[in-house]
């Protein structure tokens, strides 16, 4: 054997090795964020797409990430059994600078719904501004900062994420039931999110 070569059992190892990287790689990013089974998929291009019967709902992967304001962890898991609400956004965006208050406003009538909105600050590298953002606009829910939008990798593969902004309704049991790829009213939003709000847990499951 030639020196530095590897002896077989050697190149077994390493080649177990970078299997289990590869595998890995393919299941998560982000900081521990994995596919899930929600496939996206937007009919002639729509900008609203909703998914029903609730059984035909797929779930994201786990997406978390750092509080904008204070950088304590933030995720979906964090609400078990409540609606959720994720709003993609950036301080630099126009539209989502037109849409705030009305997120806000669904956000606040809610809440006793047992519904919980959940930003996601992309794009973003100052985050001081992002933050100026939050307050300057009076809004009450928790954001996490993710400027290389790192937590997405949560999402289907195929979801857009170069529409910003755009807002994805999770069900109570985190599965994807609506999502709209635009700036959003609140006159929009609300009749949906309360919708899936009401869903009994016998059409849920």
């Amino acid at each position: 054997m030639q020196r530095g070569s590897p002896s077989r059992p050697t190149t077994r190892l390493v080649a177990a090795v970078l299997t289990c990287v590869v595998a890995a790689a393919g299941c998560s990013g982000g900081g521990g964020t994995s596919a899930g089974s929600f496939s996206f998929v937007s009919p002639g291009g729509k900008t609203e797409i909703t998914y029903d019967p609730p059984s035909s709902r797929g779930v994201i992967g786990v997406l978390a990430g750092p509080d904008l304001l204070d950088n304590s962890p933030l995720s979906v898991a964090g609400f078990p059994d409540q609606v959720v609400v994720l709003n993609l956004w950036g301080q630099w965006c126009g539209p989502c600078r037109a849409e705030a208050a009305s997120l806000e406003r669904v956000a606040t009538a809610t809440a006793s719904q047992g519904v919980q909105f959940l930003g996601i600050n992309v794009r973003d590298p100052q985050q001081d501004k992002a933050q100026d953002f939050v307050r300057d606009r009076g809004v009450t829910y928790p954001s996490i900062y993710d400027p290389p939008m790192r937590t997405l990798a949560a999402l289907s593969a195929s979801y857009p994420t170069s529409v910003i902004p755009s807002t994805i309704i999770l069900d109570r049991q985190h599965r994807v039931a609506a999502v709209f790829l635009r700036s959003l009213q609140d006159t929009d939003l609300q009749p949906v999110v309360e919708r899936i709000a009401a869903e009994s847990p016998a059409a849920a499951s």
